[in-house]
């Protein structure tokens, strides 16, 4: 008897969709979307009141679904946005093009470490490049876009304009596999302060002022730690003094204390390939600058 792809991927396009996600076809053996474009849009059926994207007919409904994969054997794809997820891709150097590149793994576990949490436990998707996929149940009420990078190195995310390949799907170098329990937890918040915009400054009453402040600091530290960890060759001591300049005044003032500035600067700086003494040398005399010419008690002579 013939195995039938259909009838796994099938199976599998049915199973996310009874989680709650919202799943397309994909081309078979591949990953881009099987749906027609604008360019070919007949403006008939779902399209009749105009182009319709994979984002807007991704569905849970079974009997499209049925009716989908009935007609090939597509792969599946999870609009992340529509499915209440939040994707974080841990991406593999080669996949990224160099084999230089540090893996998405090792970065975000270091990033995990510096926040002082530890590696979320959550729903998780081994992809065929050997990358691995984390699925977050998004804040109600919150749209969090895609990113590339702006979590750690090697480190992007899905969220709404995204969508990951489910487990199930086949690819010429394999399947992607599902490596734990079905439970997907909520996204961290200290995971959502890194990848929503850093809240402006406000006026605000002078009894609040302290702990926005605080706050403003504490994004301050993770972008800052970021933009070090994700810098290329030829820019890293650049960055990594910009950074330890930016953070001085937070120290001056007491919103962040020297020695986890220094800390988390100084791993990011090692990460990128930099000497413990070039980067202990560099935040020496970027952040003494910085606290000297920040100081509020001393702003005026």
């Amino acid at each position: 008897m013939t195995h039938d792809p259909r009838l796994a991927l099938l199976s599998a396009a049915l199973d996310a969709a009874q989680r709650g996600w919202h799943v397309f076809p994909l081309r078979p053996g591949g990953k881009p979307p099987a749906l027609h474009g604008e360019k070919s849009c007949t403006r008939t059926g779902e399209c009749a009141s105009g182009h319709r994207k994979w984002e807007q007919r991704a569905t849970t409904d079974p009997d499209r679904i049925q009716a989908a994969w009935s007609r090939a054997p597509f792969n599946v794809g999870i609009a992340t946005g529509p499915s209440g997820l939040l994707v974080v891709d841990l991406d593999t150097p080669e996949h990224k093009g160099s084999s230089d590149a540090p893996d998405g793994a090792a970065t975000f576990r270091a990033l995990c470490e510096r926040t002082g949490h530890a590696v979320p436990d959550t729903y998780r998707v081994r992809t065929t490049s050997g990358g691995t996929h984390l699925y977050f149940t998004a804040p109600t009420g919150v749209r969090i876009g895609s990113t590339a990078g702006t979590v750690a190195a090697s480190v992007d995310t899905r969220g709404w304009g995204g969508y990951v390949v489910a487990a199930g799907s086949i690819l010429p170098a394999g399947q992607y596999e599902a490596l734990s329990a079905p439970e997907t937890t909520s996204l961290p918040s200290w995971l959502q302060s890194i990848l929503q915009p850093a809240p402006k400054r406000c006026q605000a009453p002078s009894v609040a002022v302290a702990g926005q402040s605080r706050r403003y600091a504490d994004v301050a530290l993770a972008n800052e730690t970021r933009n070090v960890a994700t810098a290329q060759h030829g820019e890293r001591e650049r960055k990594l003094f910009t950074a330890a300049r930016a953070l001085g005044r937070f120290v001056a003032w007491g919103d962040l204390p020297r020695h986890l500035v220094e800390q988390a600067l100084q791993e990011a700086g090692e990460a990128t390939g930099l000497t413990a003494a070039e980067c202990r040398s560099t935040l020496h005399s970027a952040l003494n600058w910085s606290i000297a010419h920040n100081s509020r008690t001393g702003a005026t002579t």
